[in-house]
């Protein structure tokens, strides 16, 4: 696969967060939503859209800034990111399923041809020790998606948790930072490992952060291994504070192969809940969204620096 990897830098604003949206942004308990909360929910991705675009106008390179949307709720921003010119990736996943299923089955292709995103991306909960069954559905389904990815001229990015099993967190005393720190950076070794296994083949992985540099690389020299040299690597925030998403970024700015980021709920979350509990104003929240997105896209490059 001579085409195969993504060099250029890459800062993504993901909102393509549905069942998690719903939940933690507007509170709703049923999923059937109404045609209100519908709009509600698109009206605020729009703010998010809105956010994006300063940032790309007044800071982040356009070539180099990205957003991540689902179809459900962001049919028009992809369109007109689209039309804009922006990088933009569309999720093929079924939002808040344990395993990976695409989102409109055997249809999902028409979907990719509607609005022809630079990537199409998939997220998947995938542990080494899962059941071999479990895996090898994963495995065959994202091997479709990767296929048609590549022979129709799309790349392909693979978003990868990795949630411990019972005997991992055991083995971390149940001290969940601790399993971050010690089991985590190997299983996702693995995990790309067998993935490559199964002819499933991204163009970028989109993977939870490290604390140590030395992992980083660990990871970076799975990804790229076997003539993958171009494959590449982002950091994903997996919702956490300011702090952790931070260090993650940094760290992971230093190791080549580490090409950016793809920070979500950390950037939007706590201005939409301002916004939404009538905090601040649509503006402030549209300010805040994009500094906080400047914010992280600063840190990544004063850690670039450092190589």
């Amino acid at each position: 696969m001579t085409d195969l990897g993504y060099t250029k830098p890459l800062f993504i604003l993901p909102f393509d967060h549905r069942t998690s949206f719903i939940k933690d942004v507007f509170g709703f308990t049923n999923l059937e939503l109404t045609s209100q909360q519908t709009q509600n929910i698109i009206d605020a991705k729009e703010t998010i859209y809105t956010a994006f675009k300063k940032a790309a106008e007044e800071y982040i390179p356009k070539g180099e800034a990205a957003i991540l949307v689902d179809e459900q709720f962001g049919d028009k921003i992809l369109l007109d990111a689209k039309k804009q010119g922006f990088i933009i990736l569309l999720t093929i996943e079924k939002s808040g399923q344990k395993e990976f299923t695409l989102e409109y089955g055997s249809e999902f292709a028409s979907h990719i041809e509607k609005y022809k995103p630079t990537f199409a991306k998939a997220l998947i909960r995938y542990n080494p020790e899962d059941e071999k069954g479990s895996k090898a559905a994963q495995q065959q389904n994202l091997k479709i998606l990767s296929d048609y990815c590549h022979n129709n001229g799309y790349k392909f990015l693979l978003e990868v948790l990795i949630s411990p099993t019972g005997s991992q967190l055991a083995k971390s005393h149940g001290n969940k930072k601790l399993y971050d720190l010690e089991i985590r950076p190997k299983l996702t070794v693995q995990v790309i490992e067998e993935l490559q296994n199964a002819s499933v083949e991204p163009d970028i992985w989109k993977l939870e952060g490290m604390d140590s540099l030395k992992d980083y690389e660990m990871i970076v020299a799975q990804a790229q291994k076997n003539n993958r040299s171009n494959v590449s690597i982002v950091v994903l925030g997996r919702a956490e504070g300011k702090v952790d998403v931070e260090k993650w970024i940094s760290i992971g700015a230093g190791a080549k192969g580490i090409i950016g980021f793809a920070v979500g709920r950390t950037v939007f979350l706590p201005p939409l809940l301002d916004l939404k509990n009538a905090k601040i104003s649509k503006e402030e929240a549209i300010n805040q969204i994009a500094n906080n997105f400047k914010y992280f896209y600063d840190v990544f490059m004063k850690g670039k620096i450092k190589i």
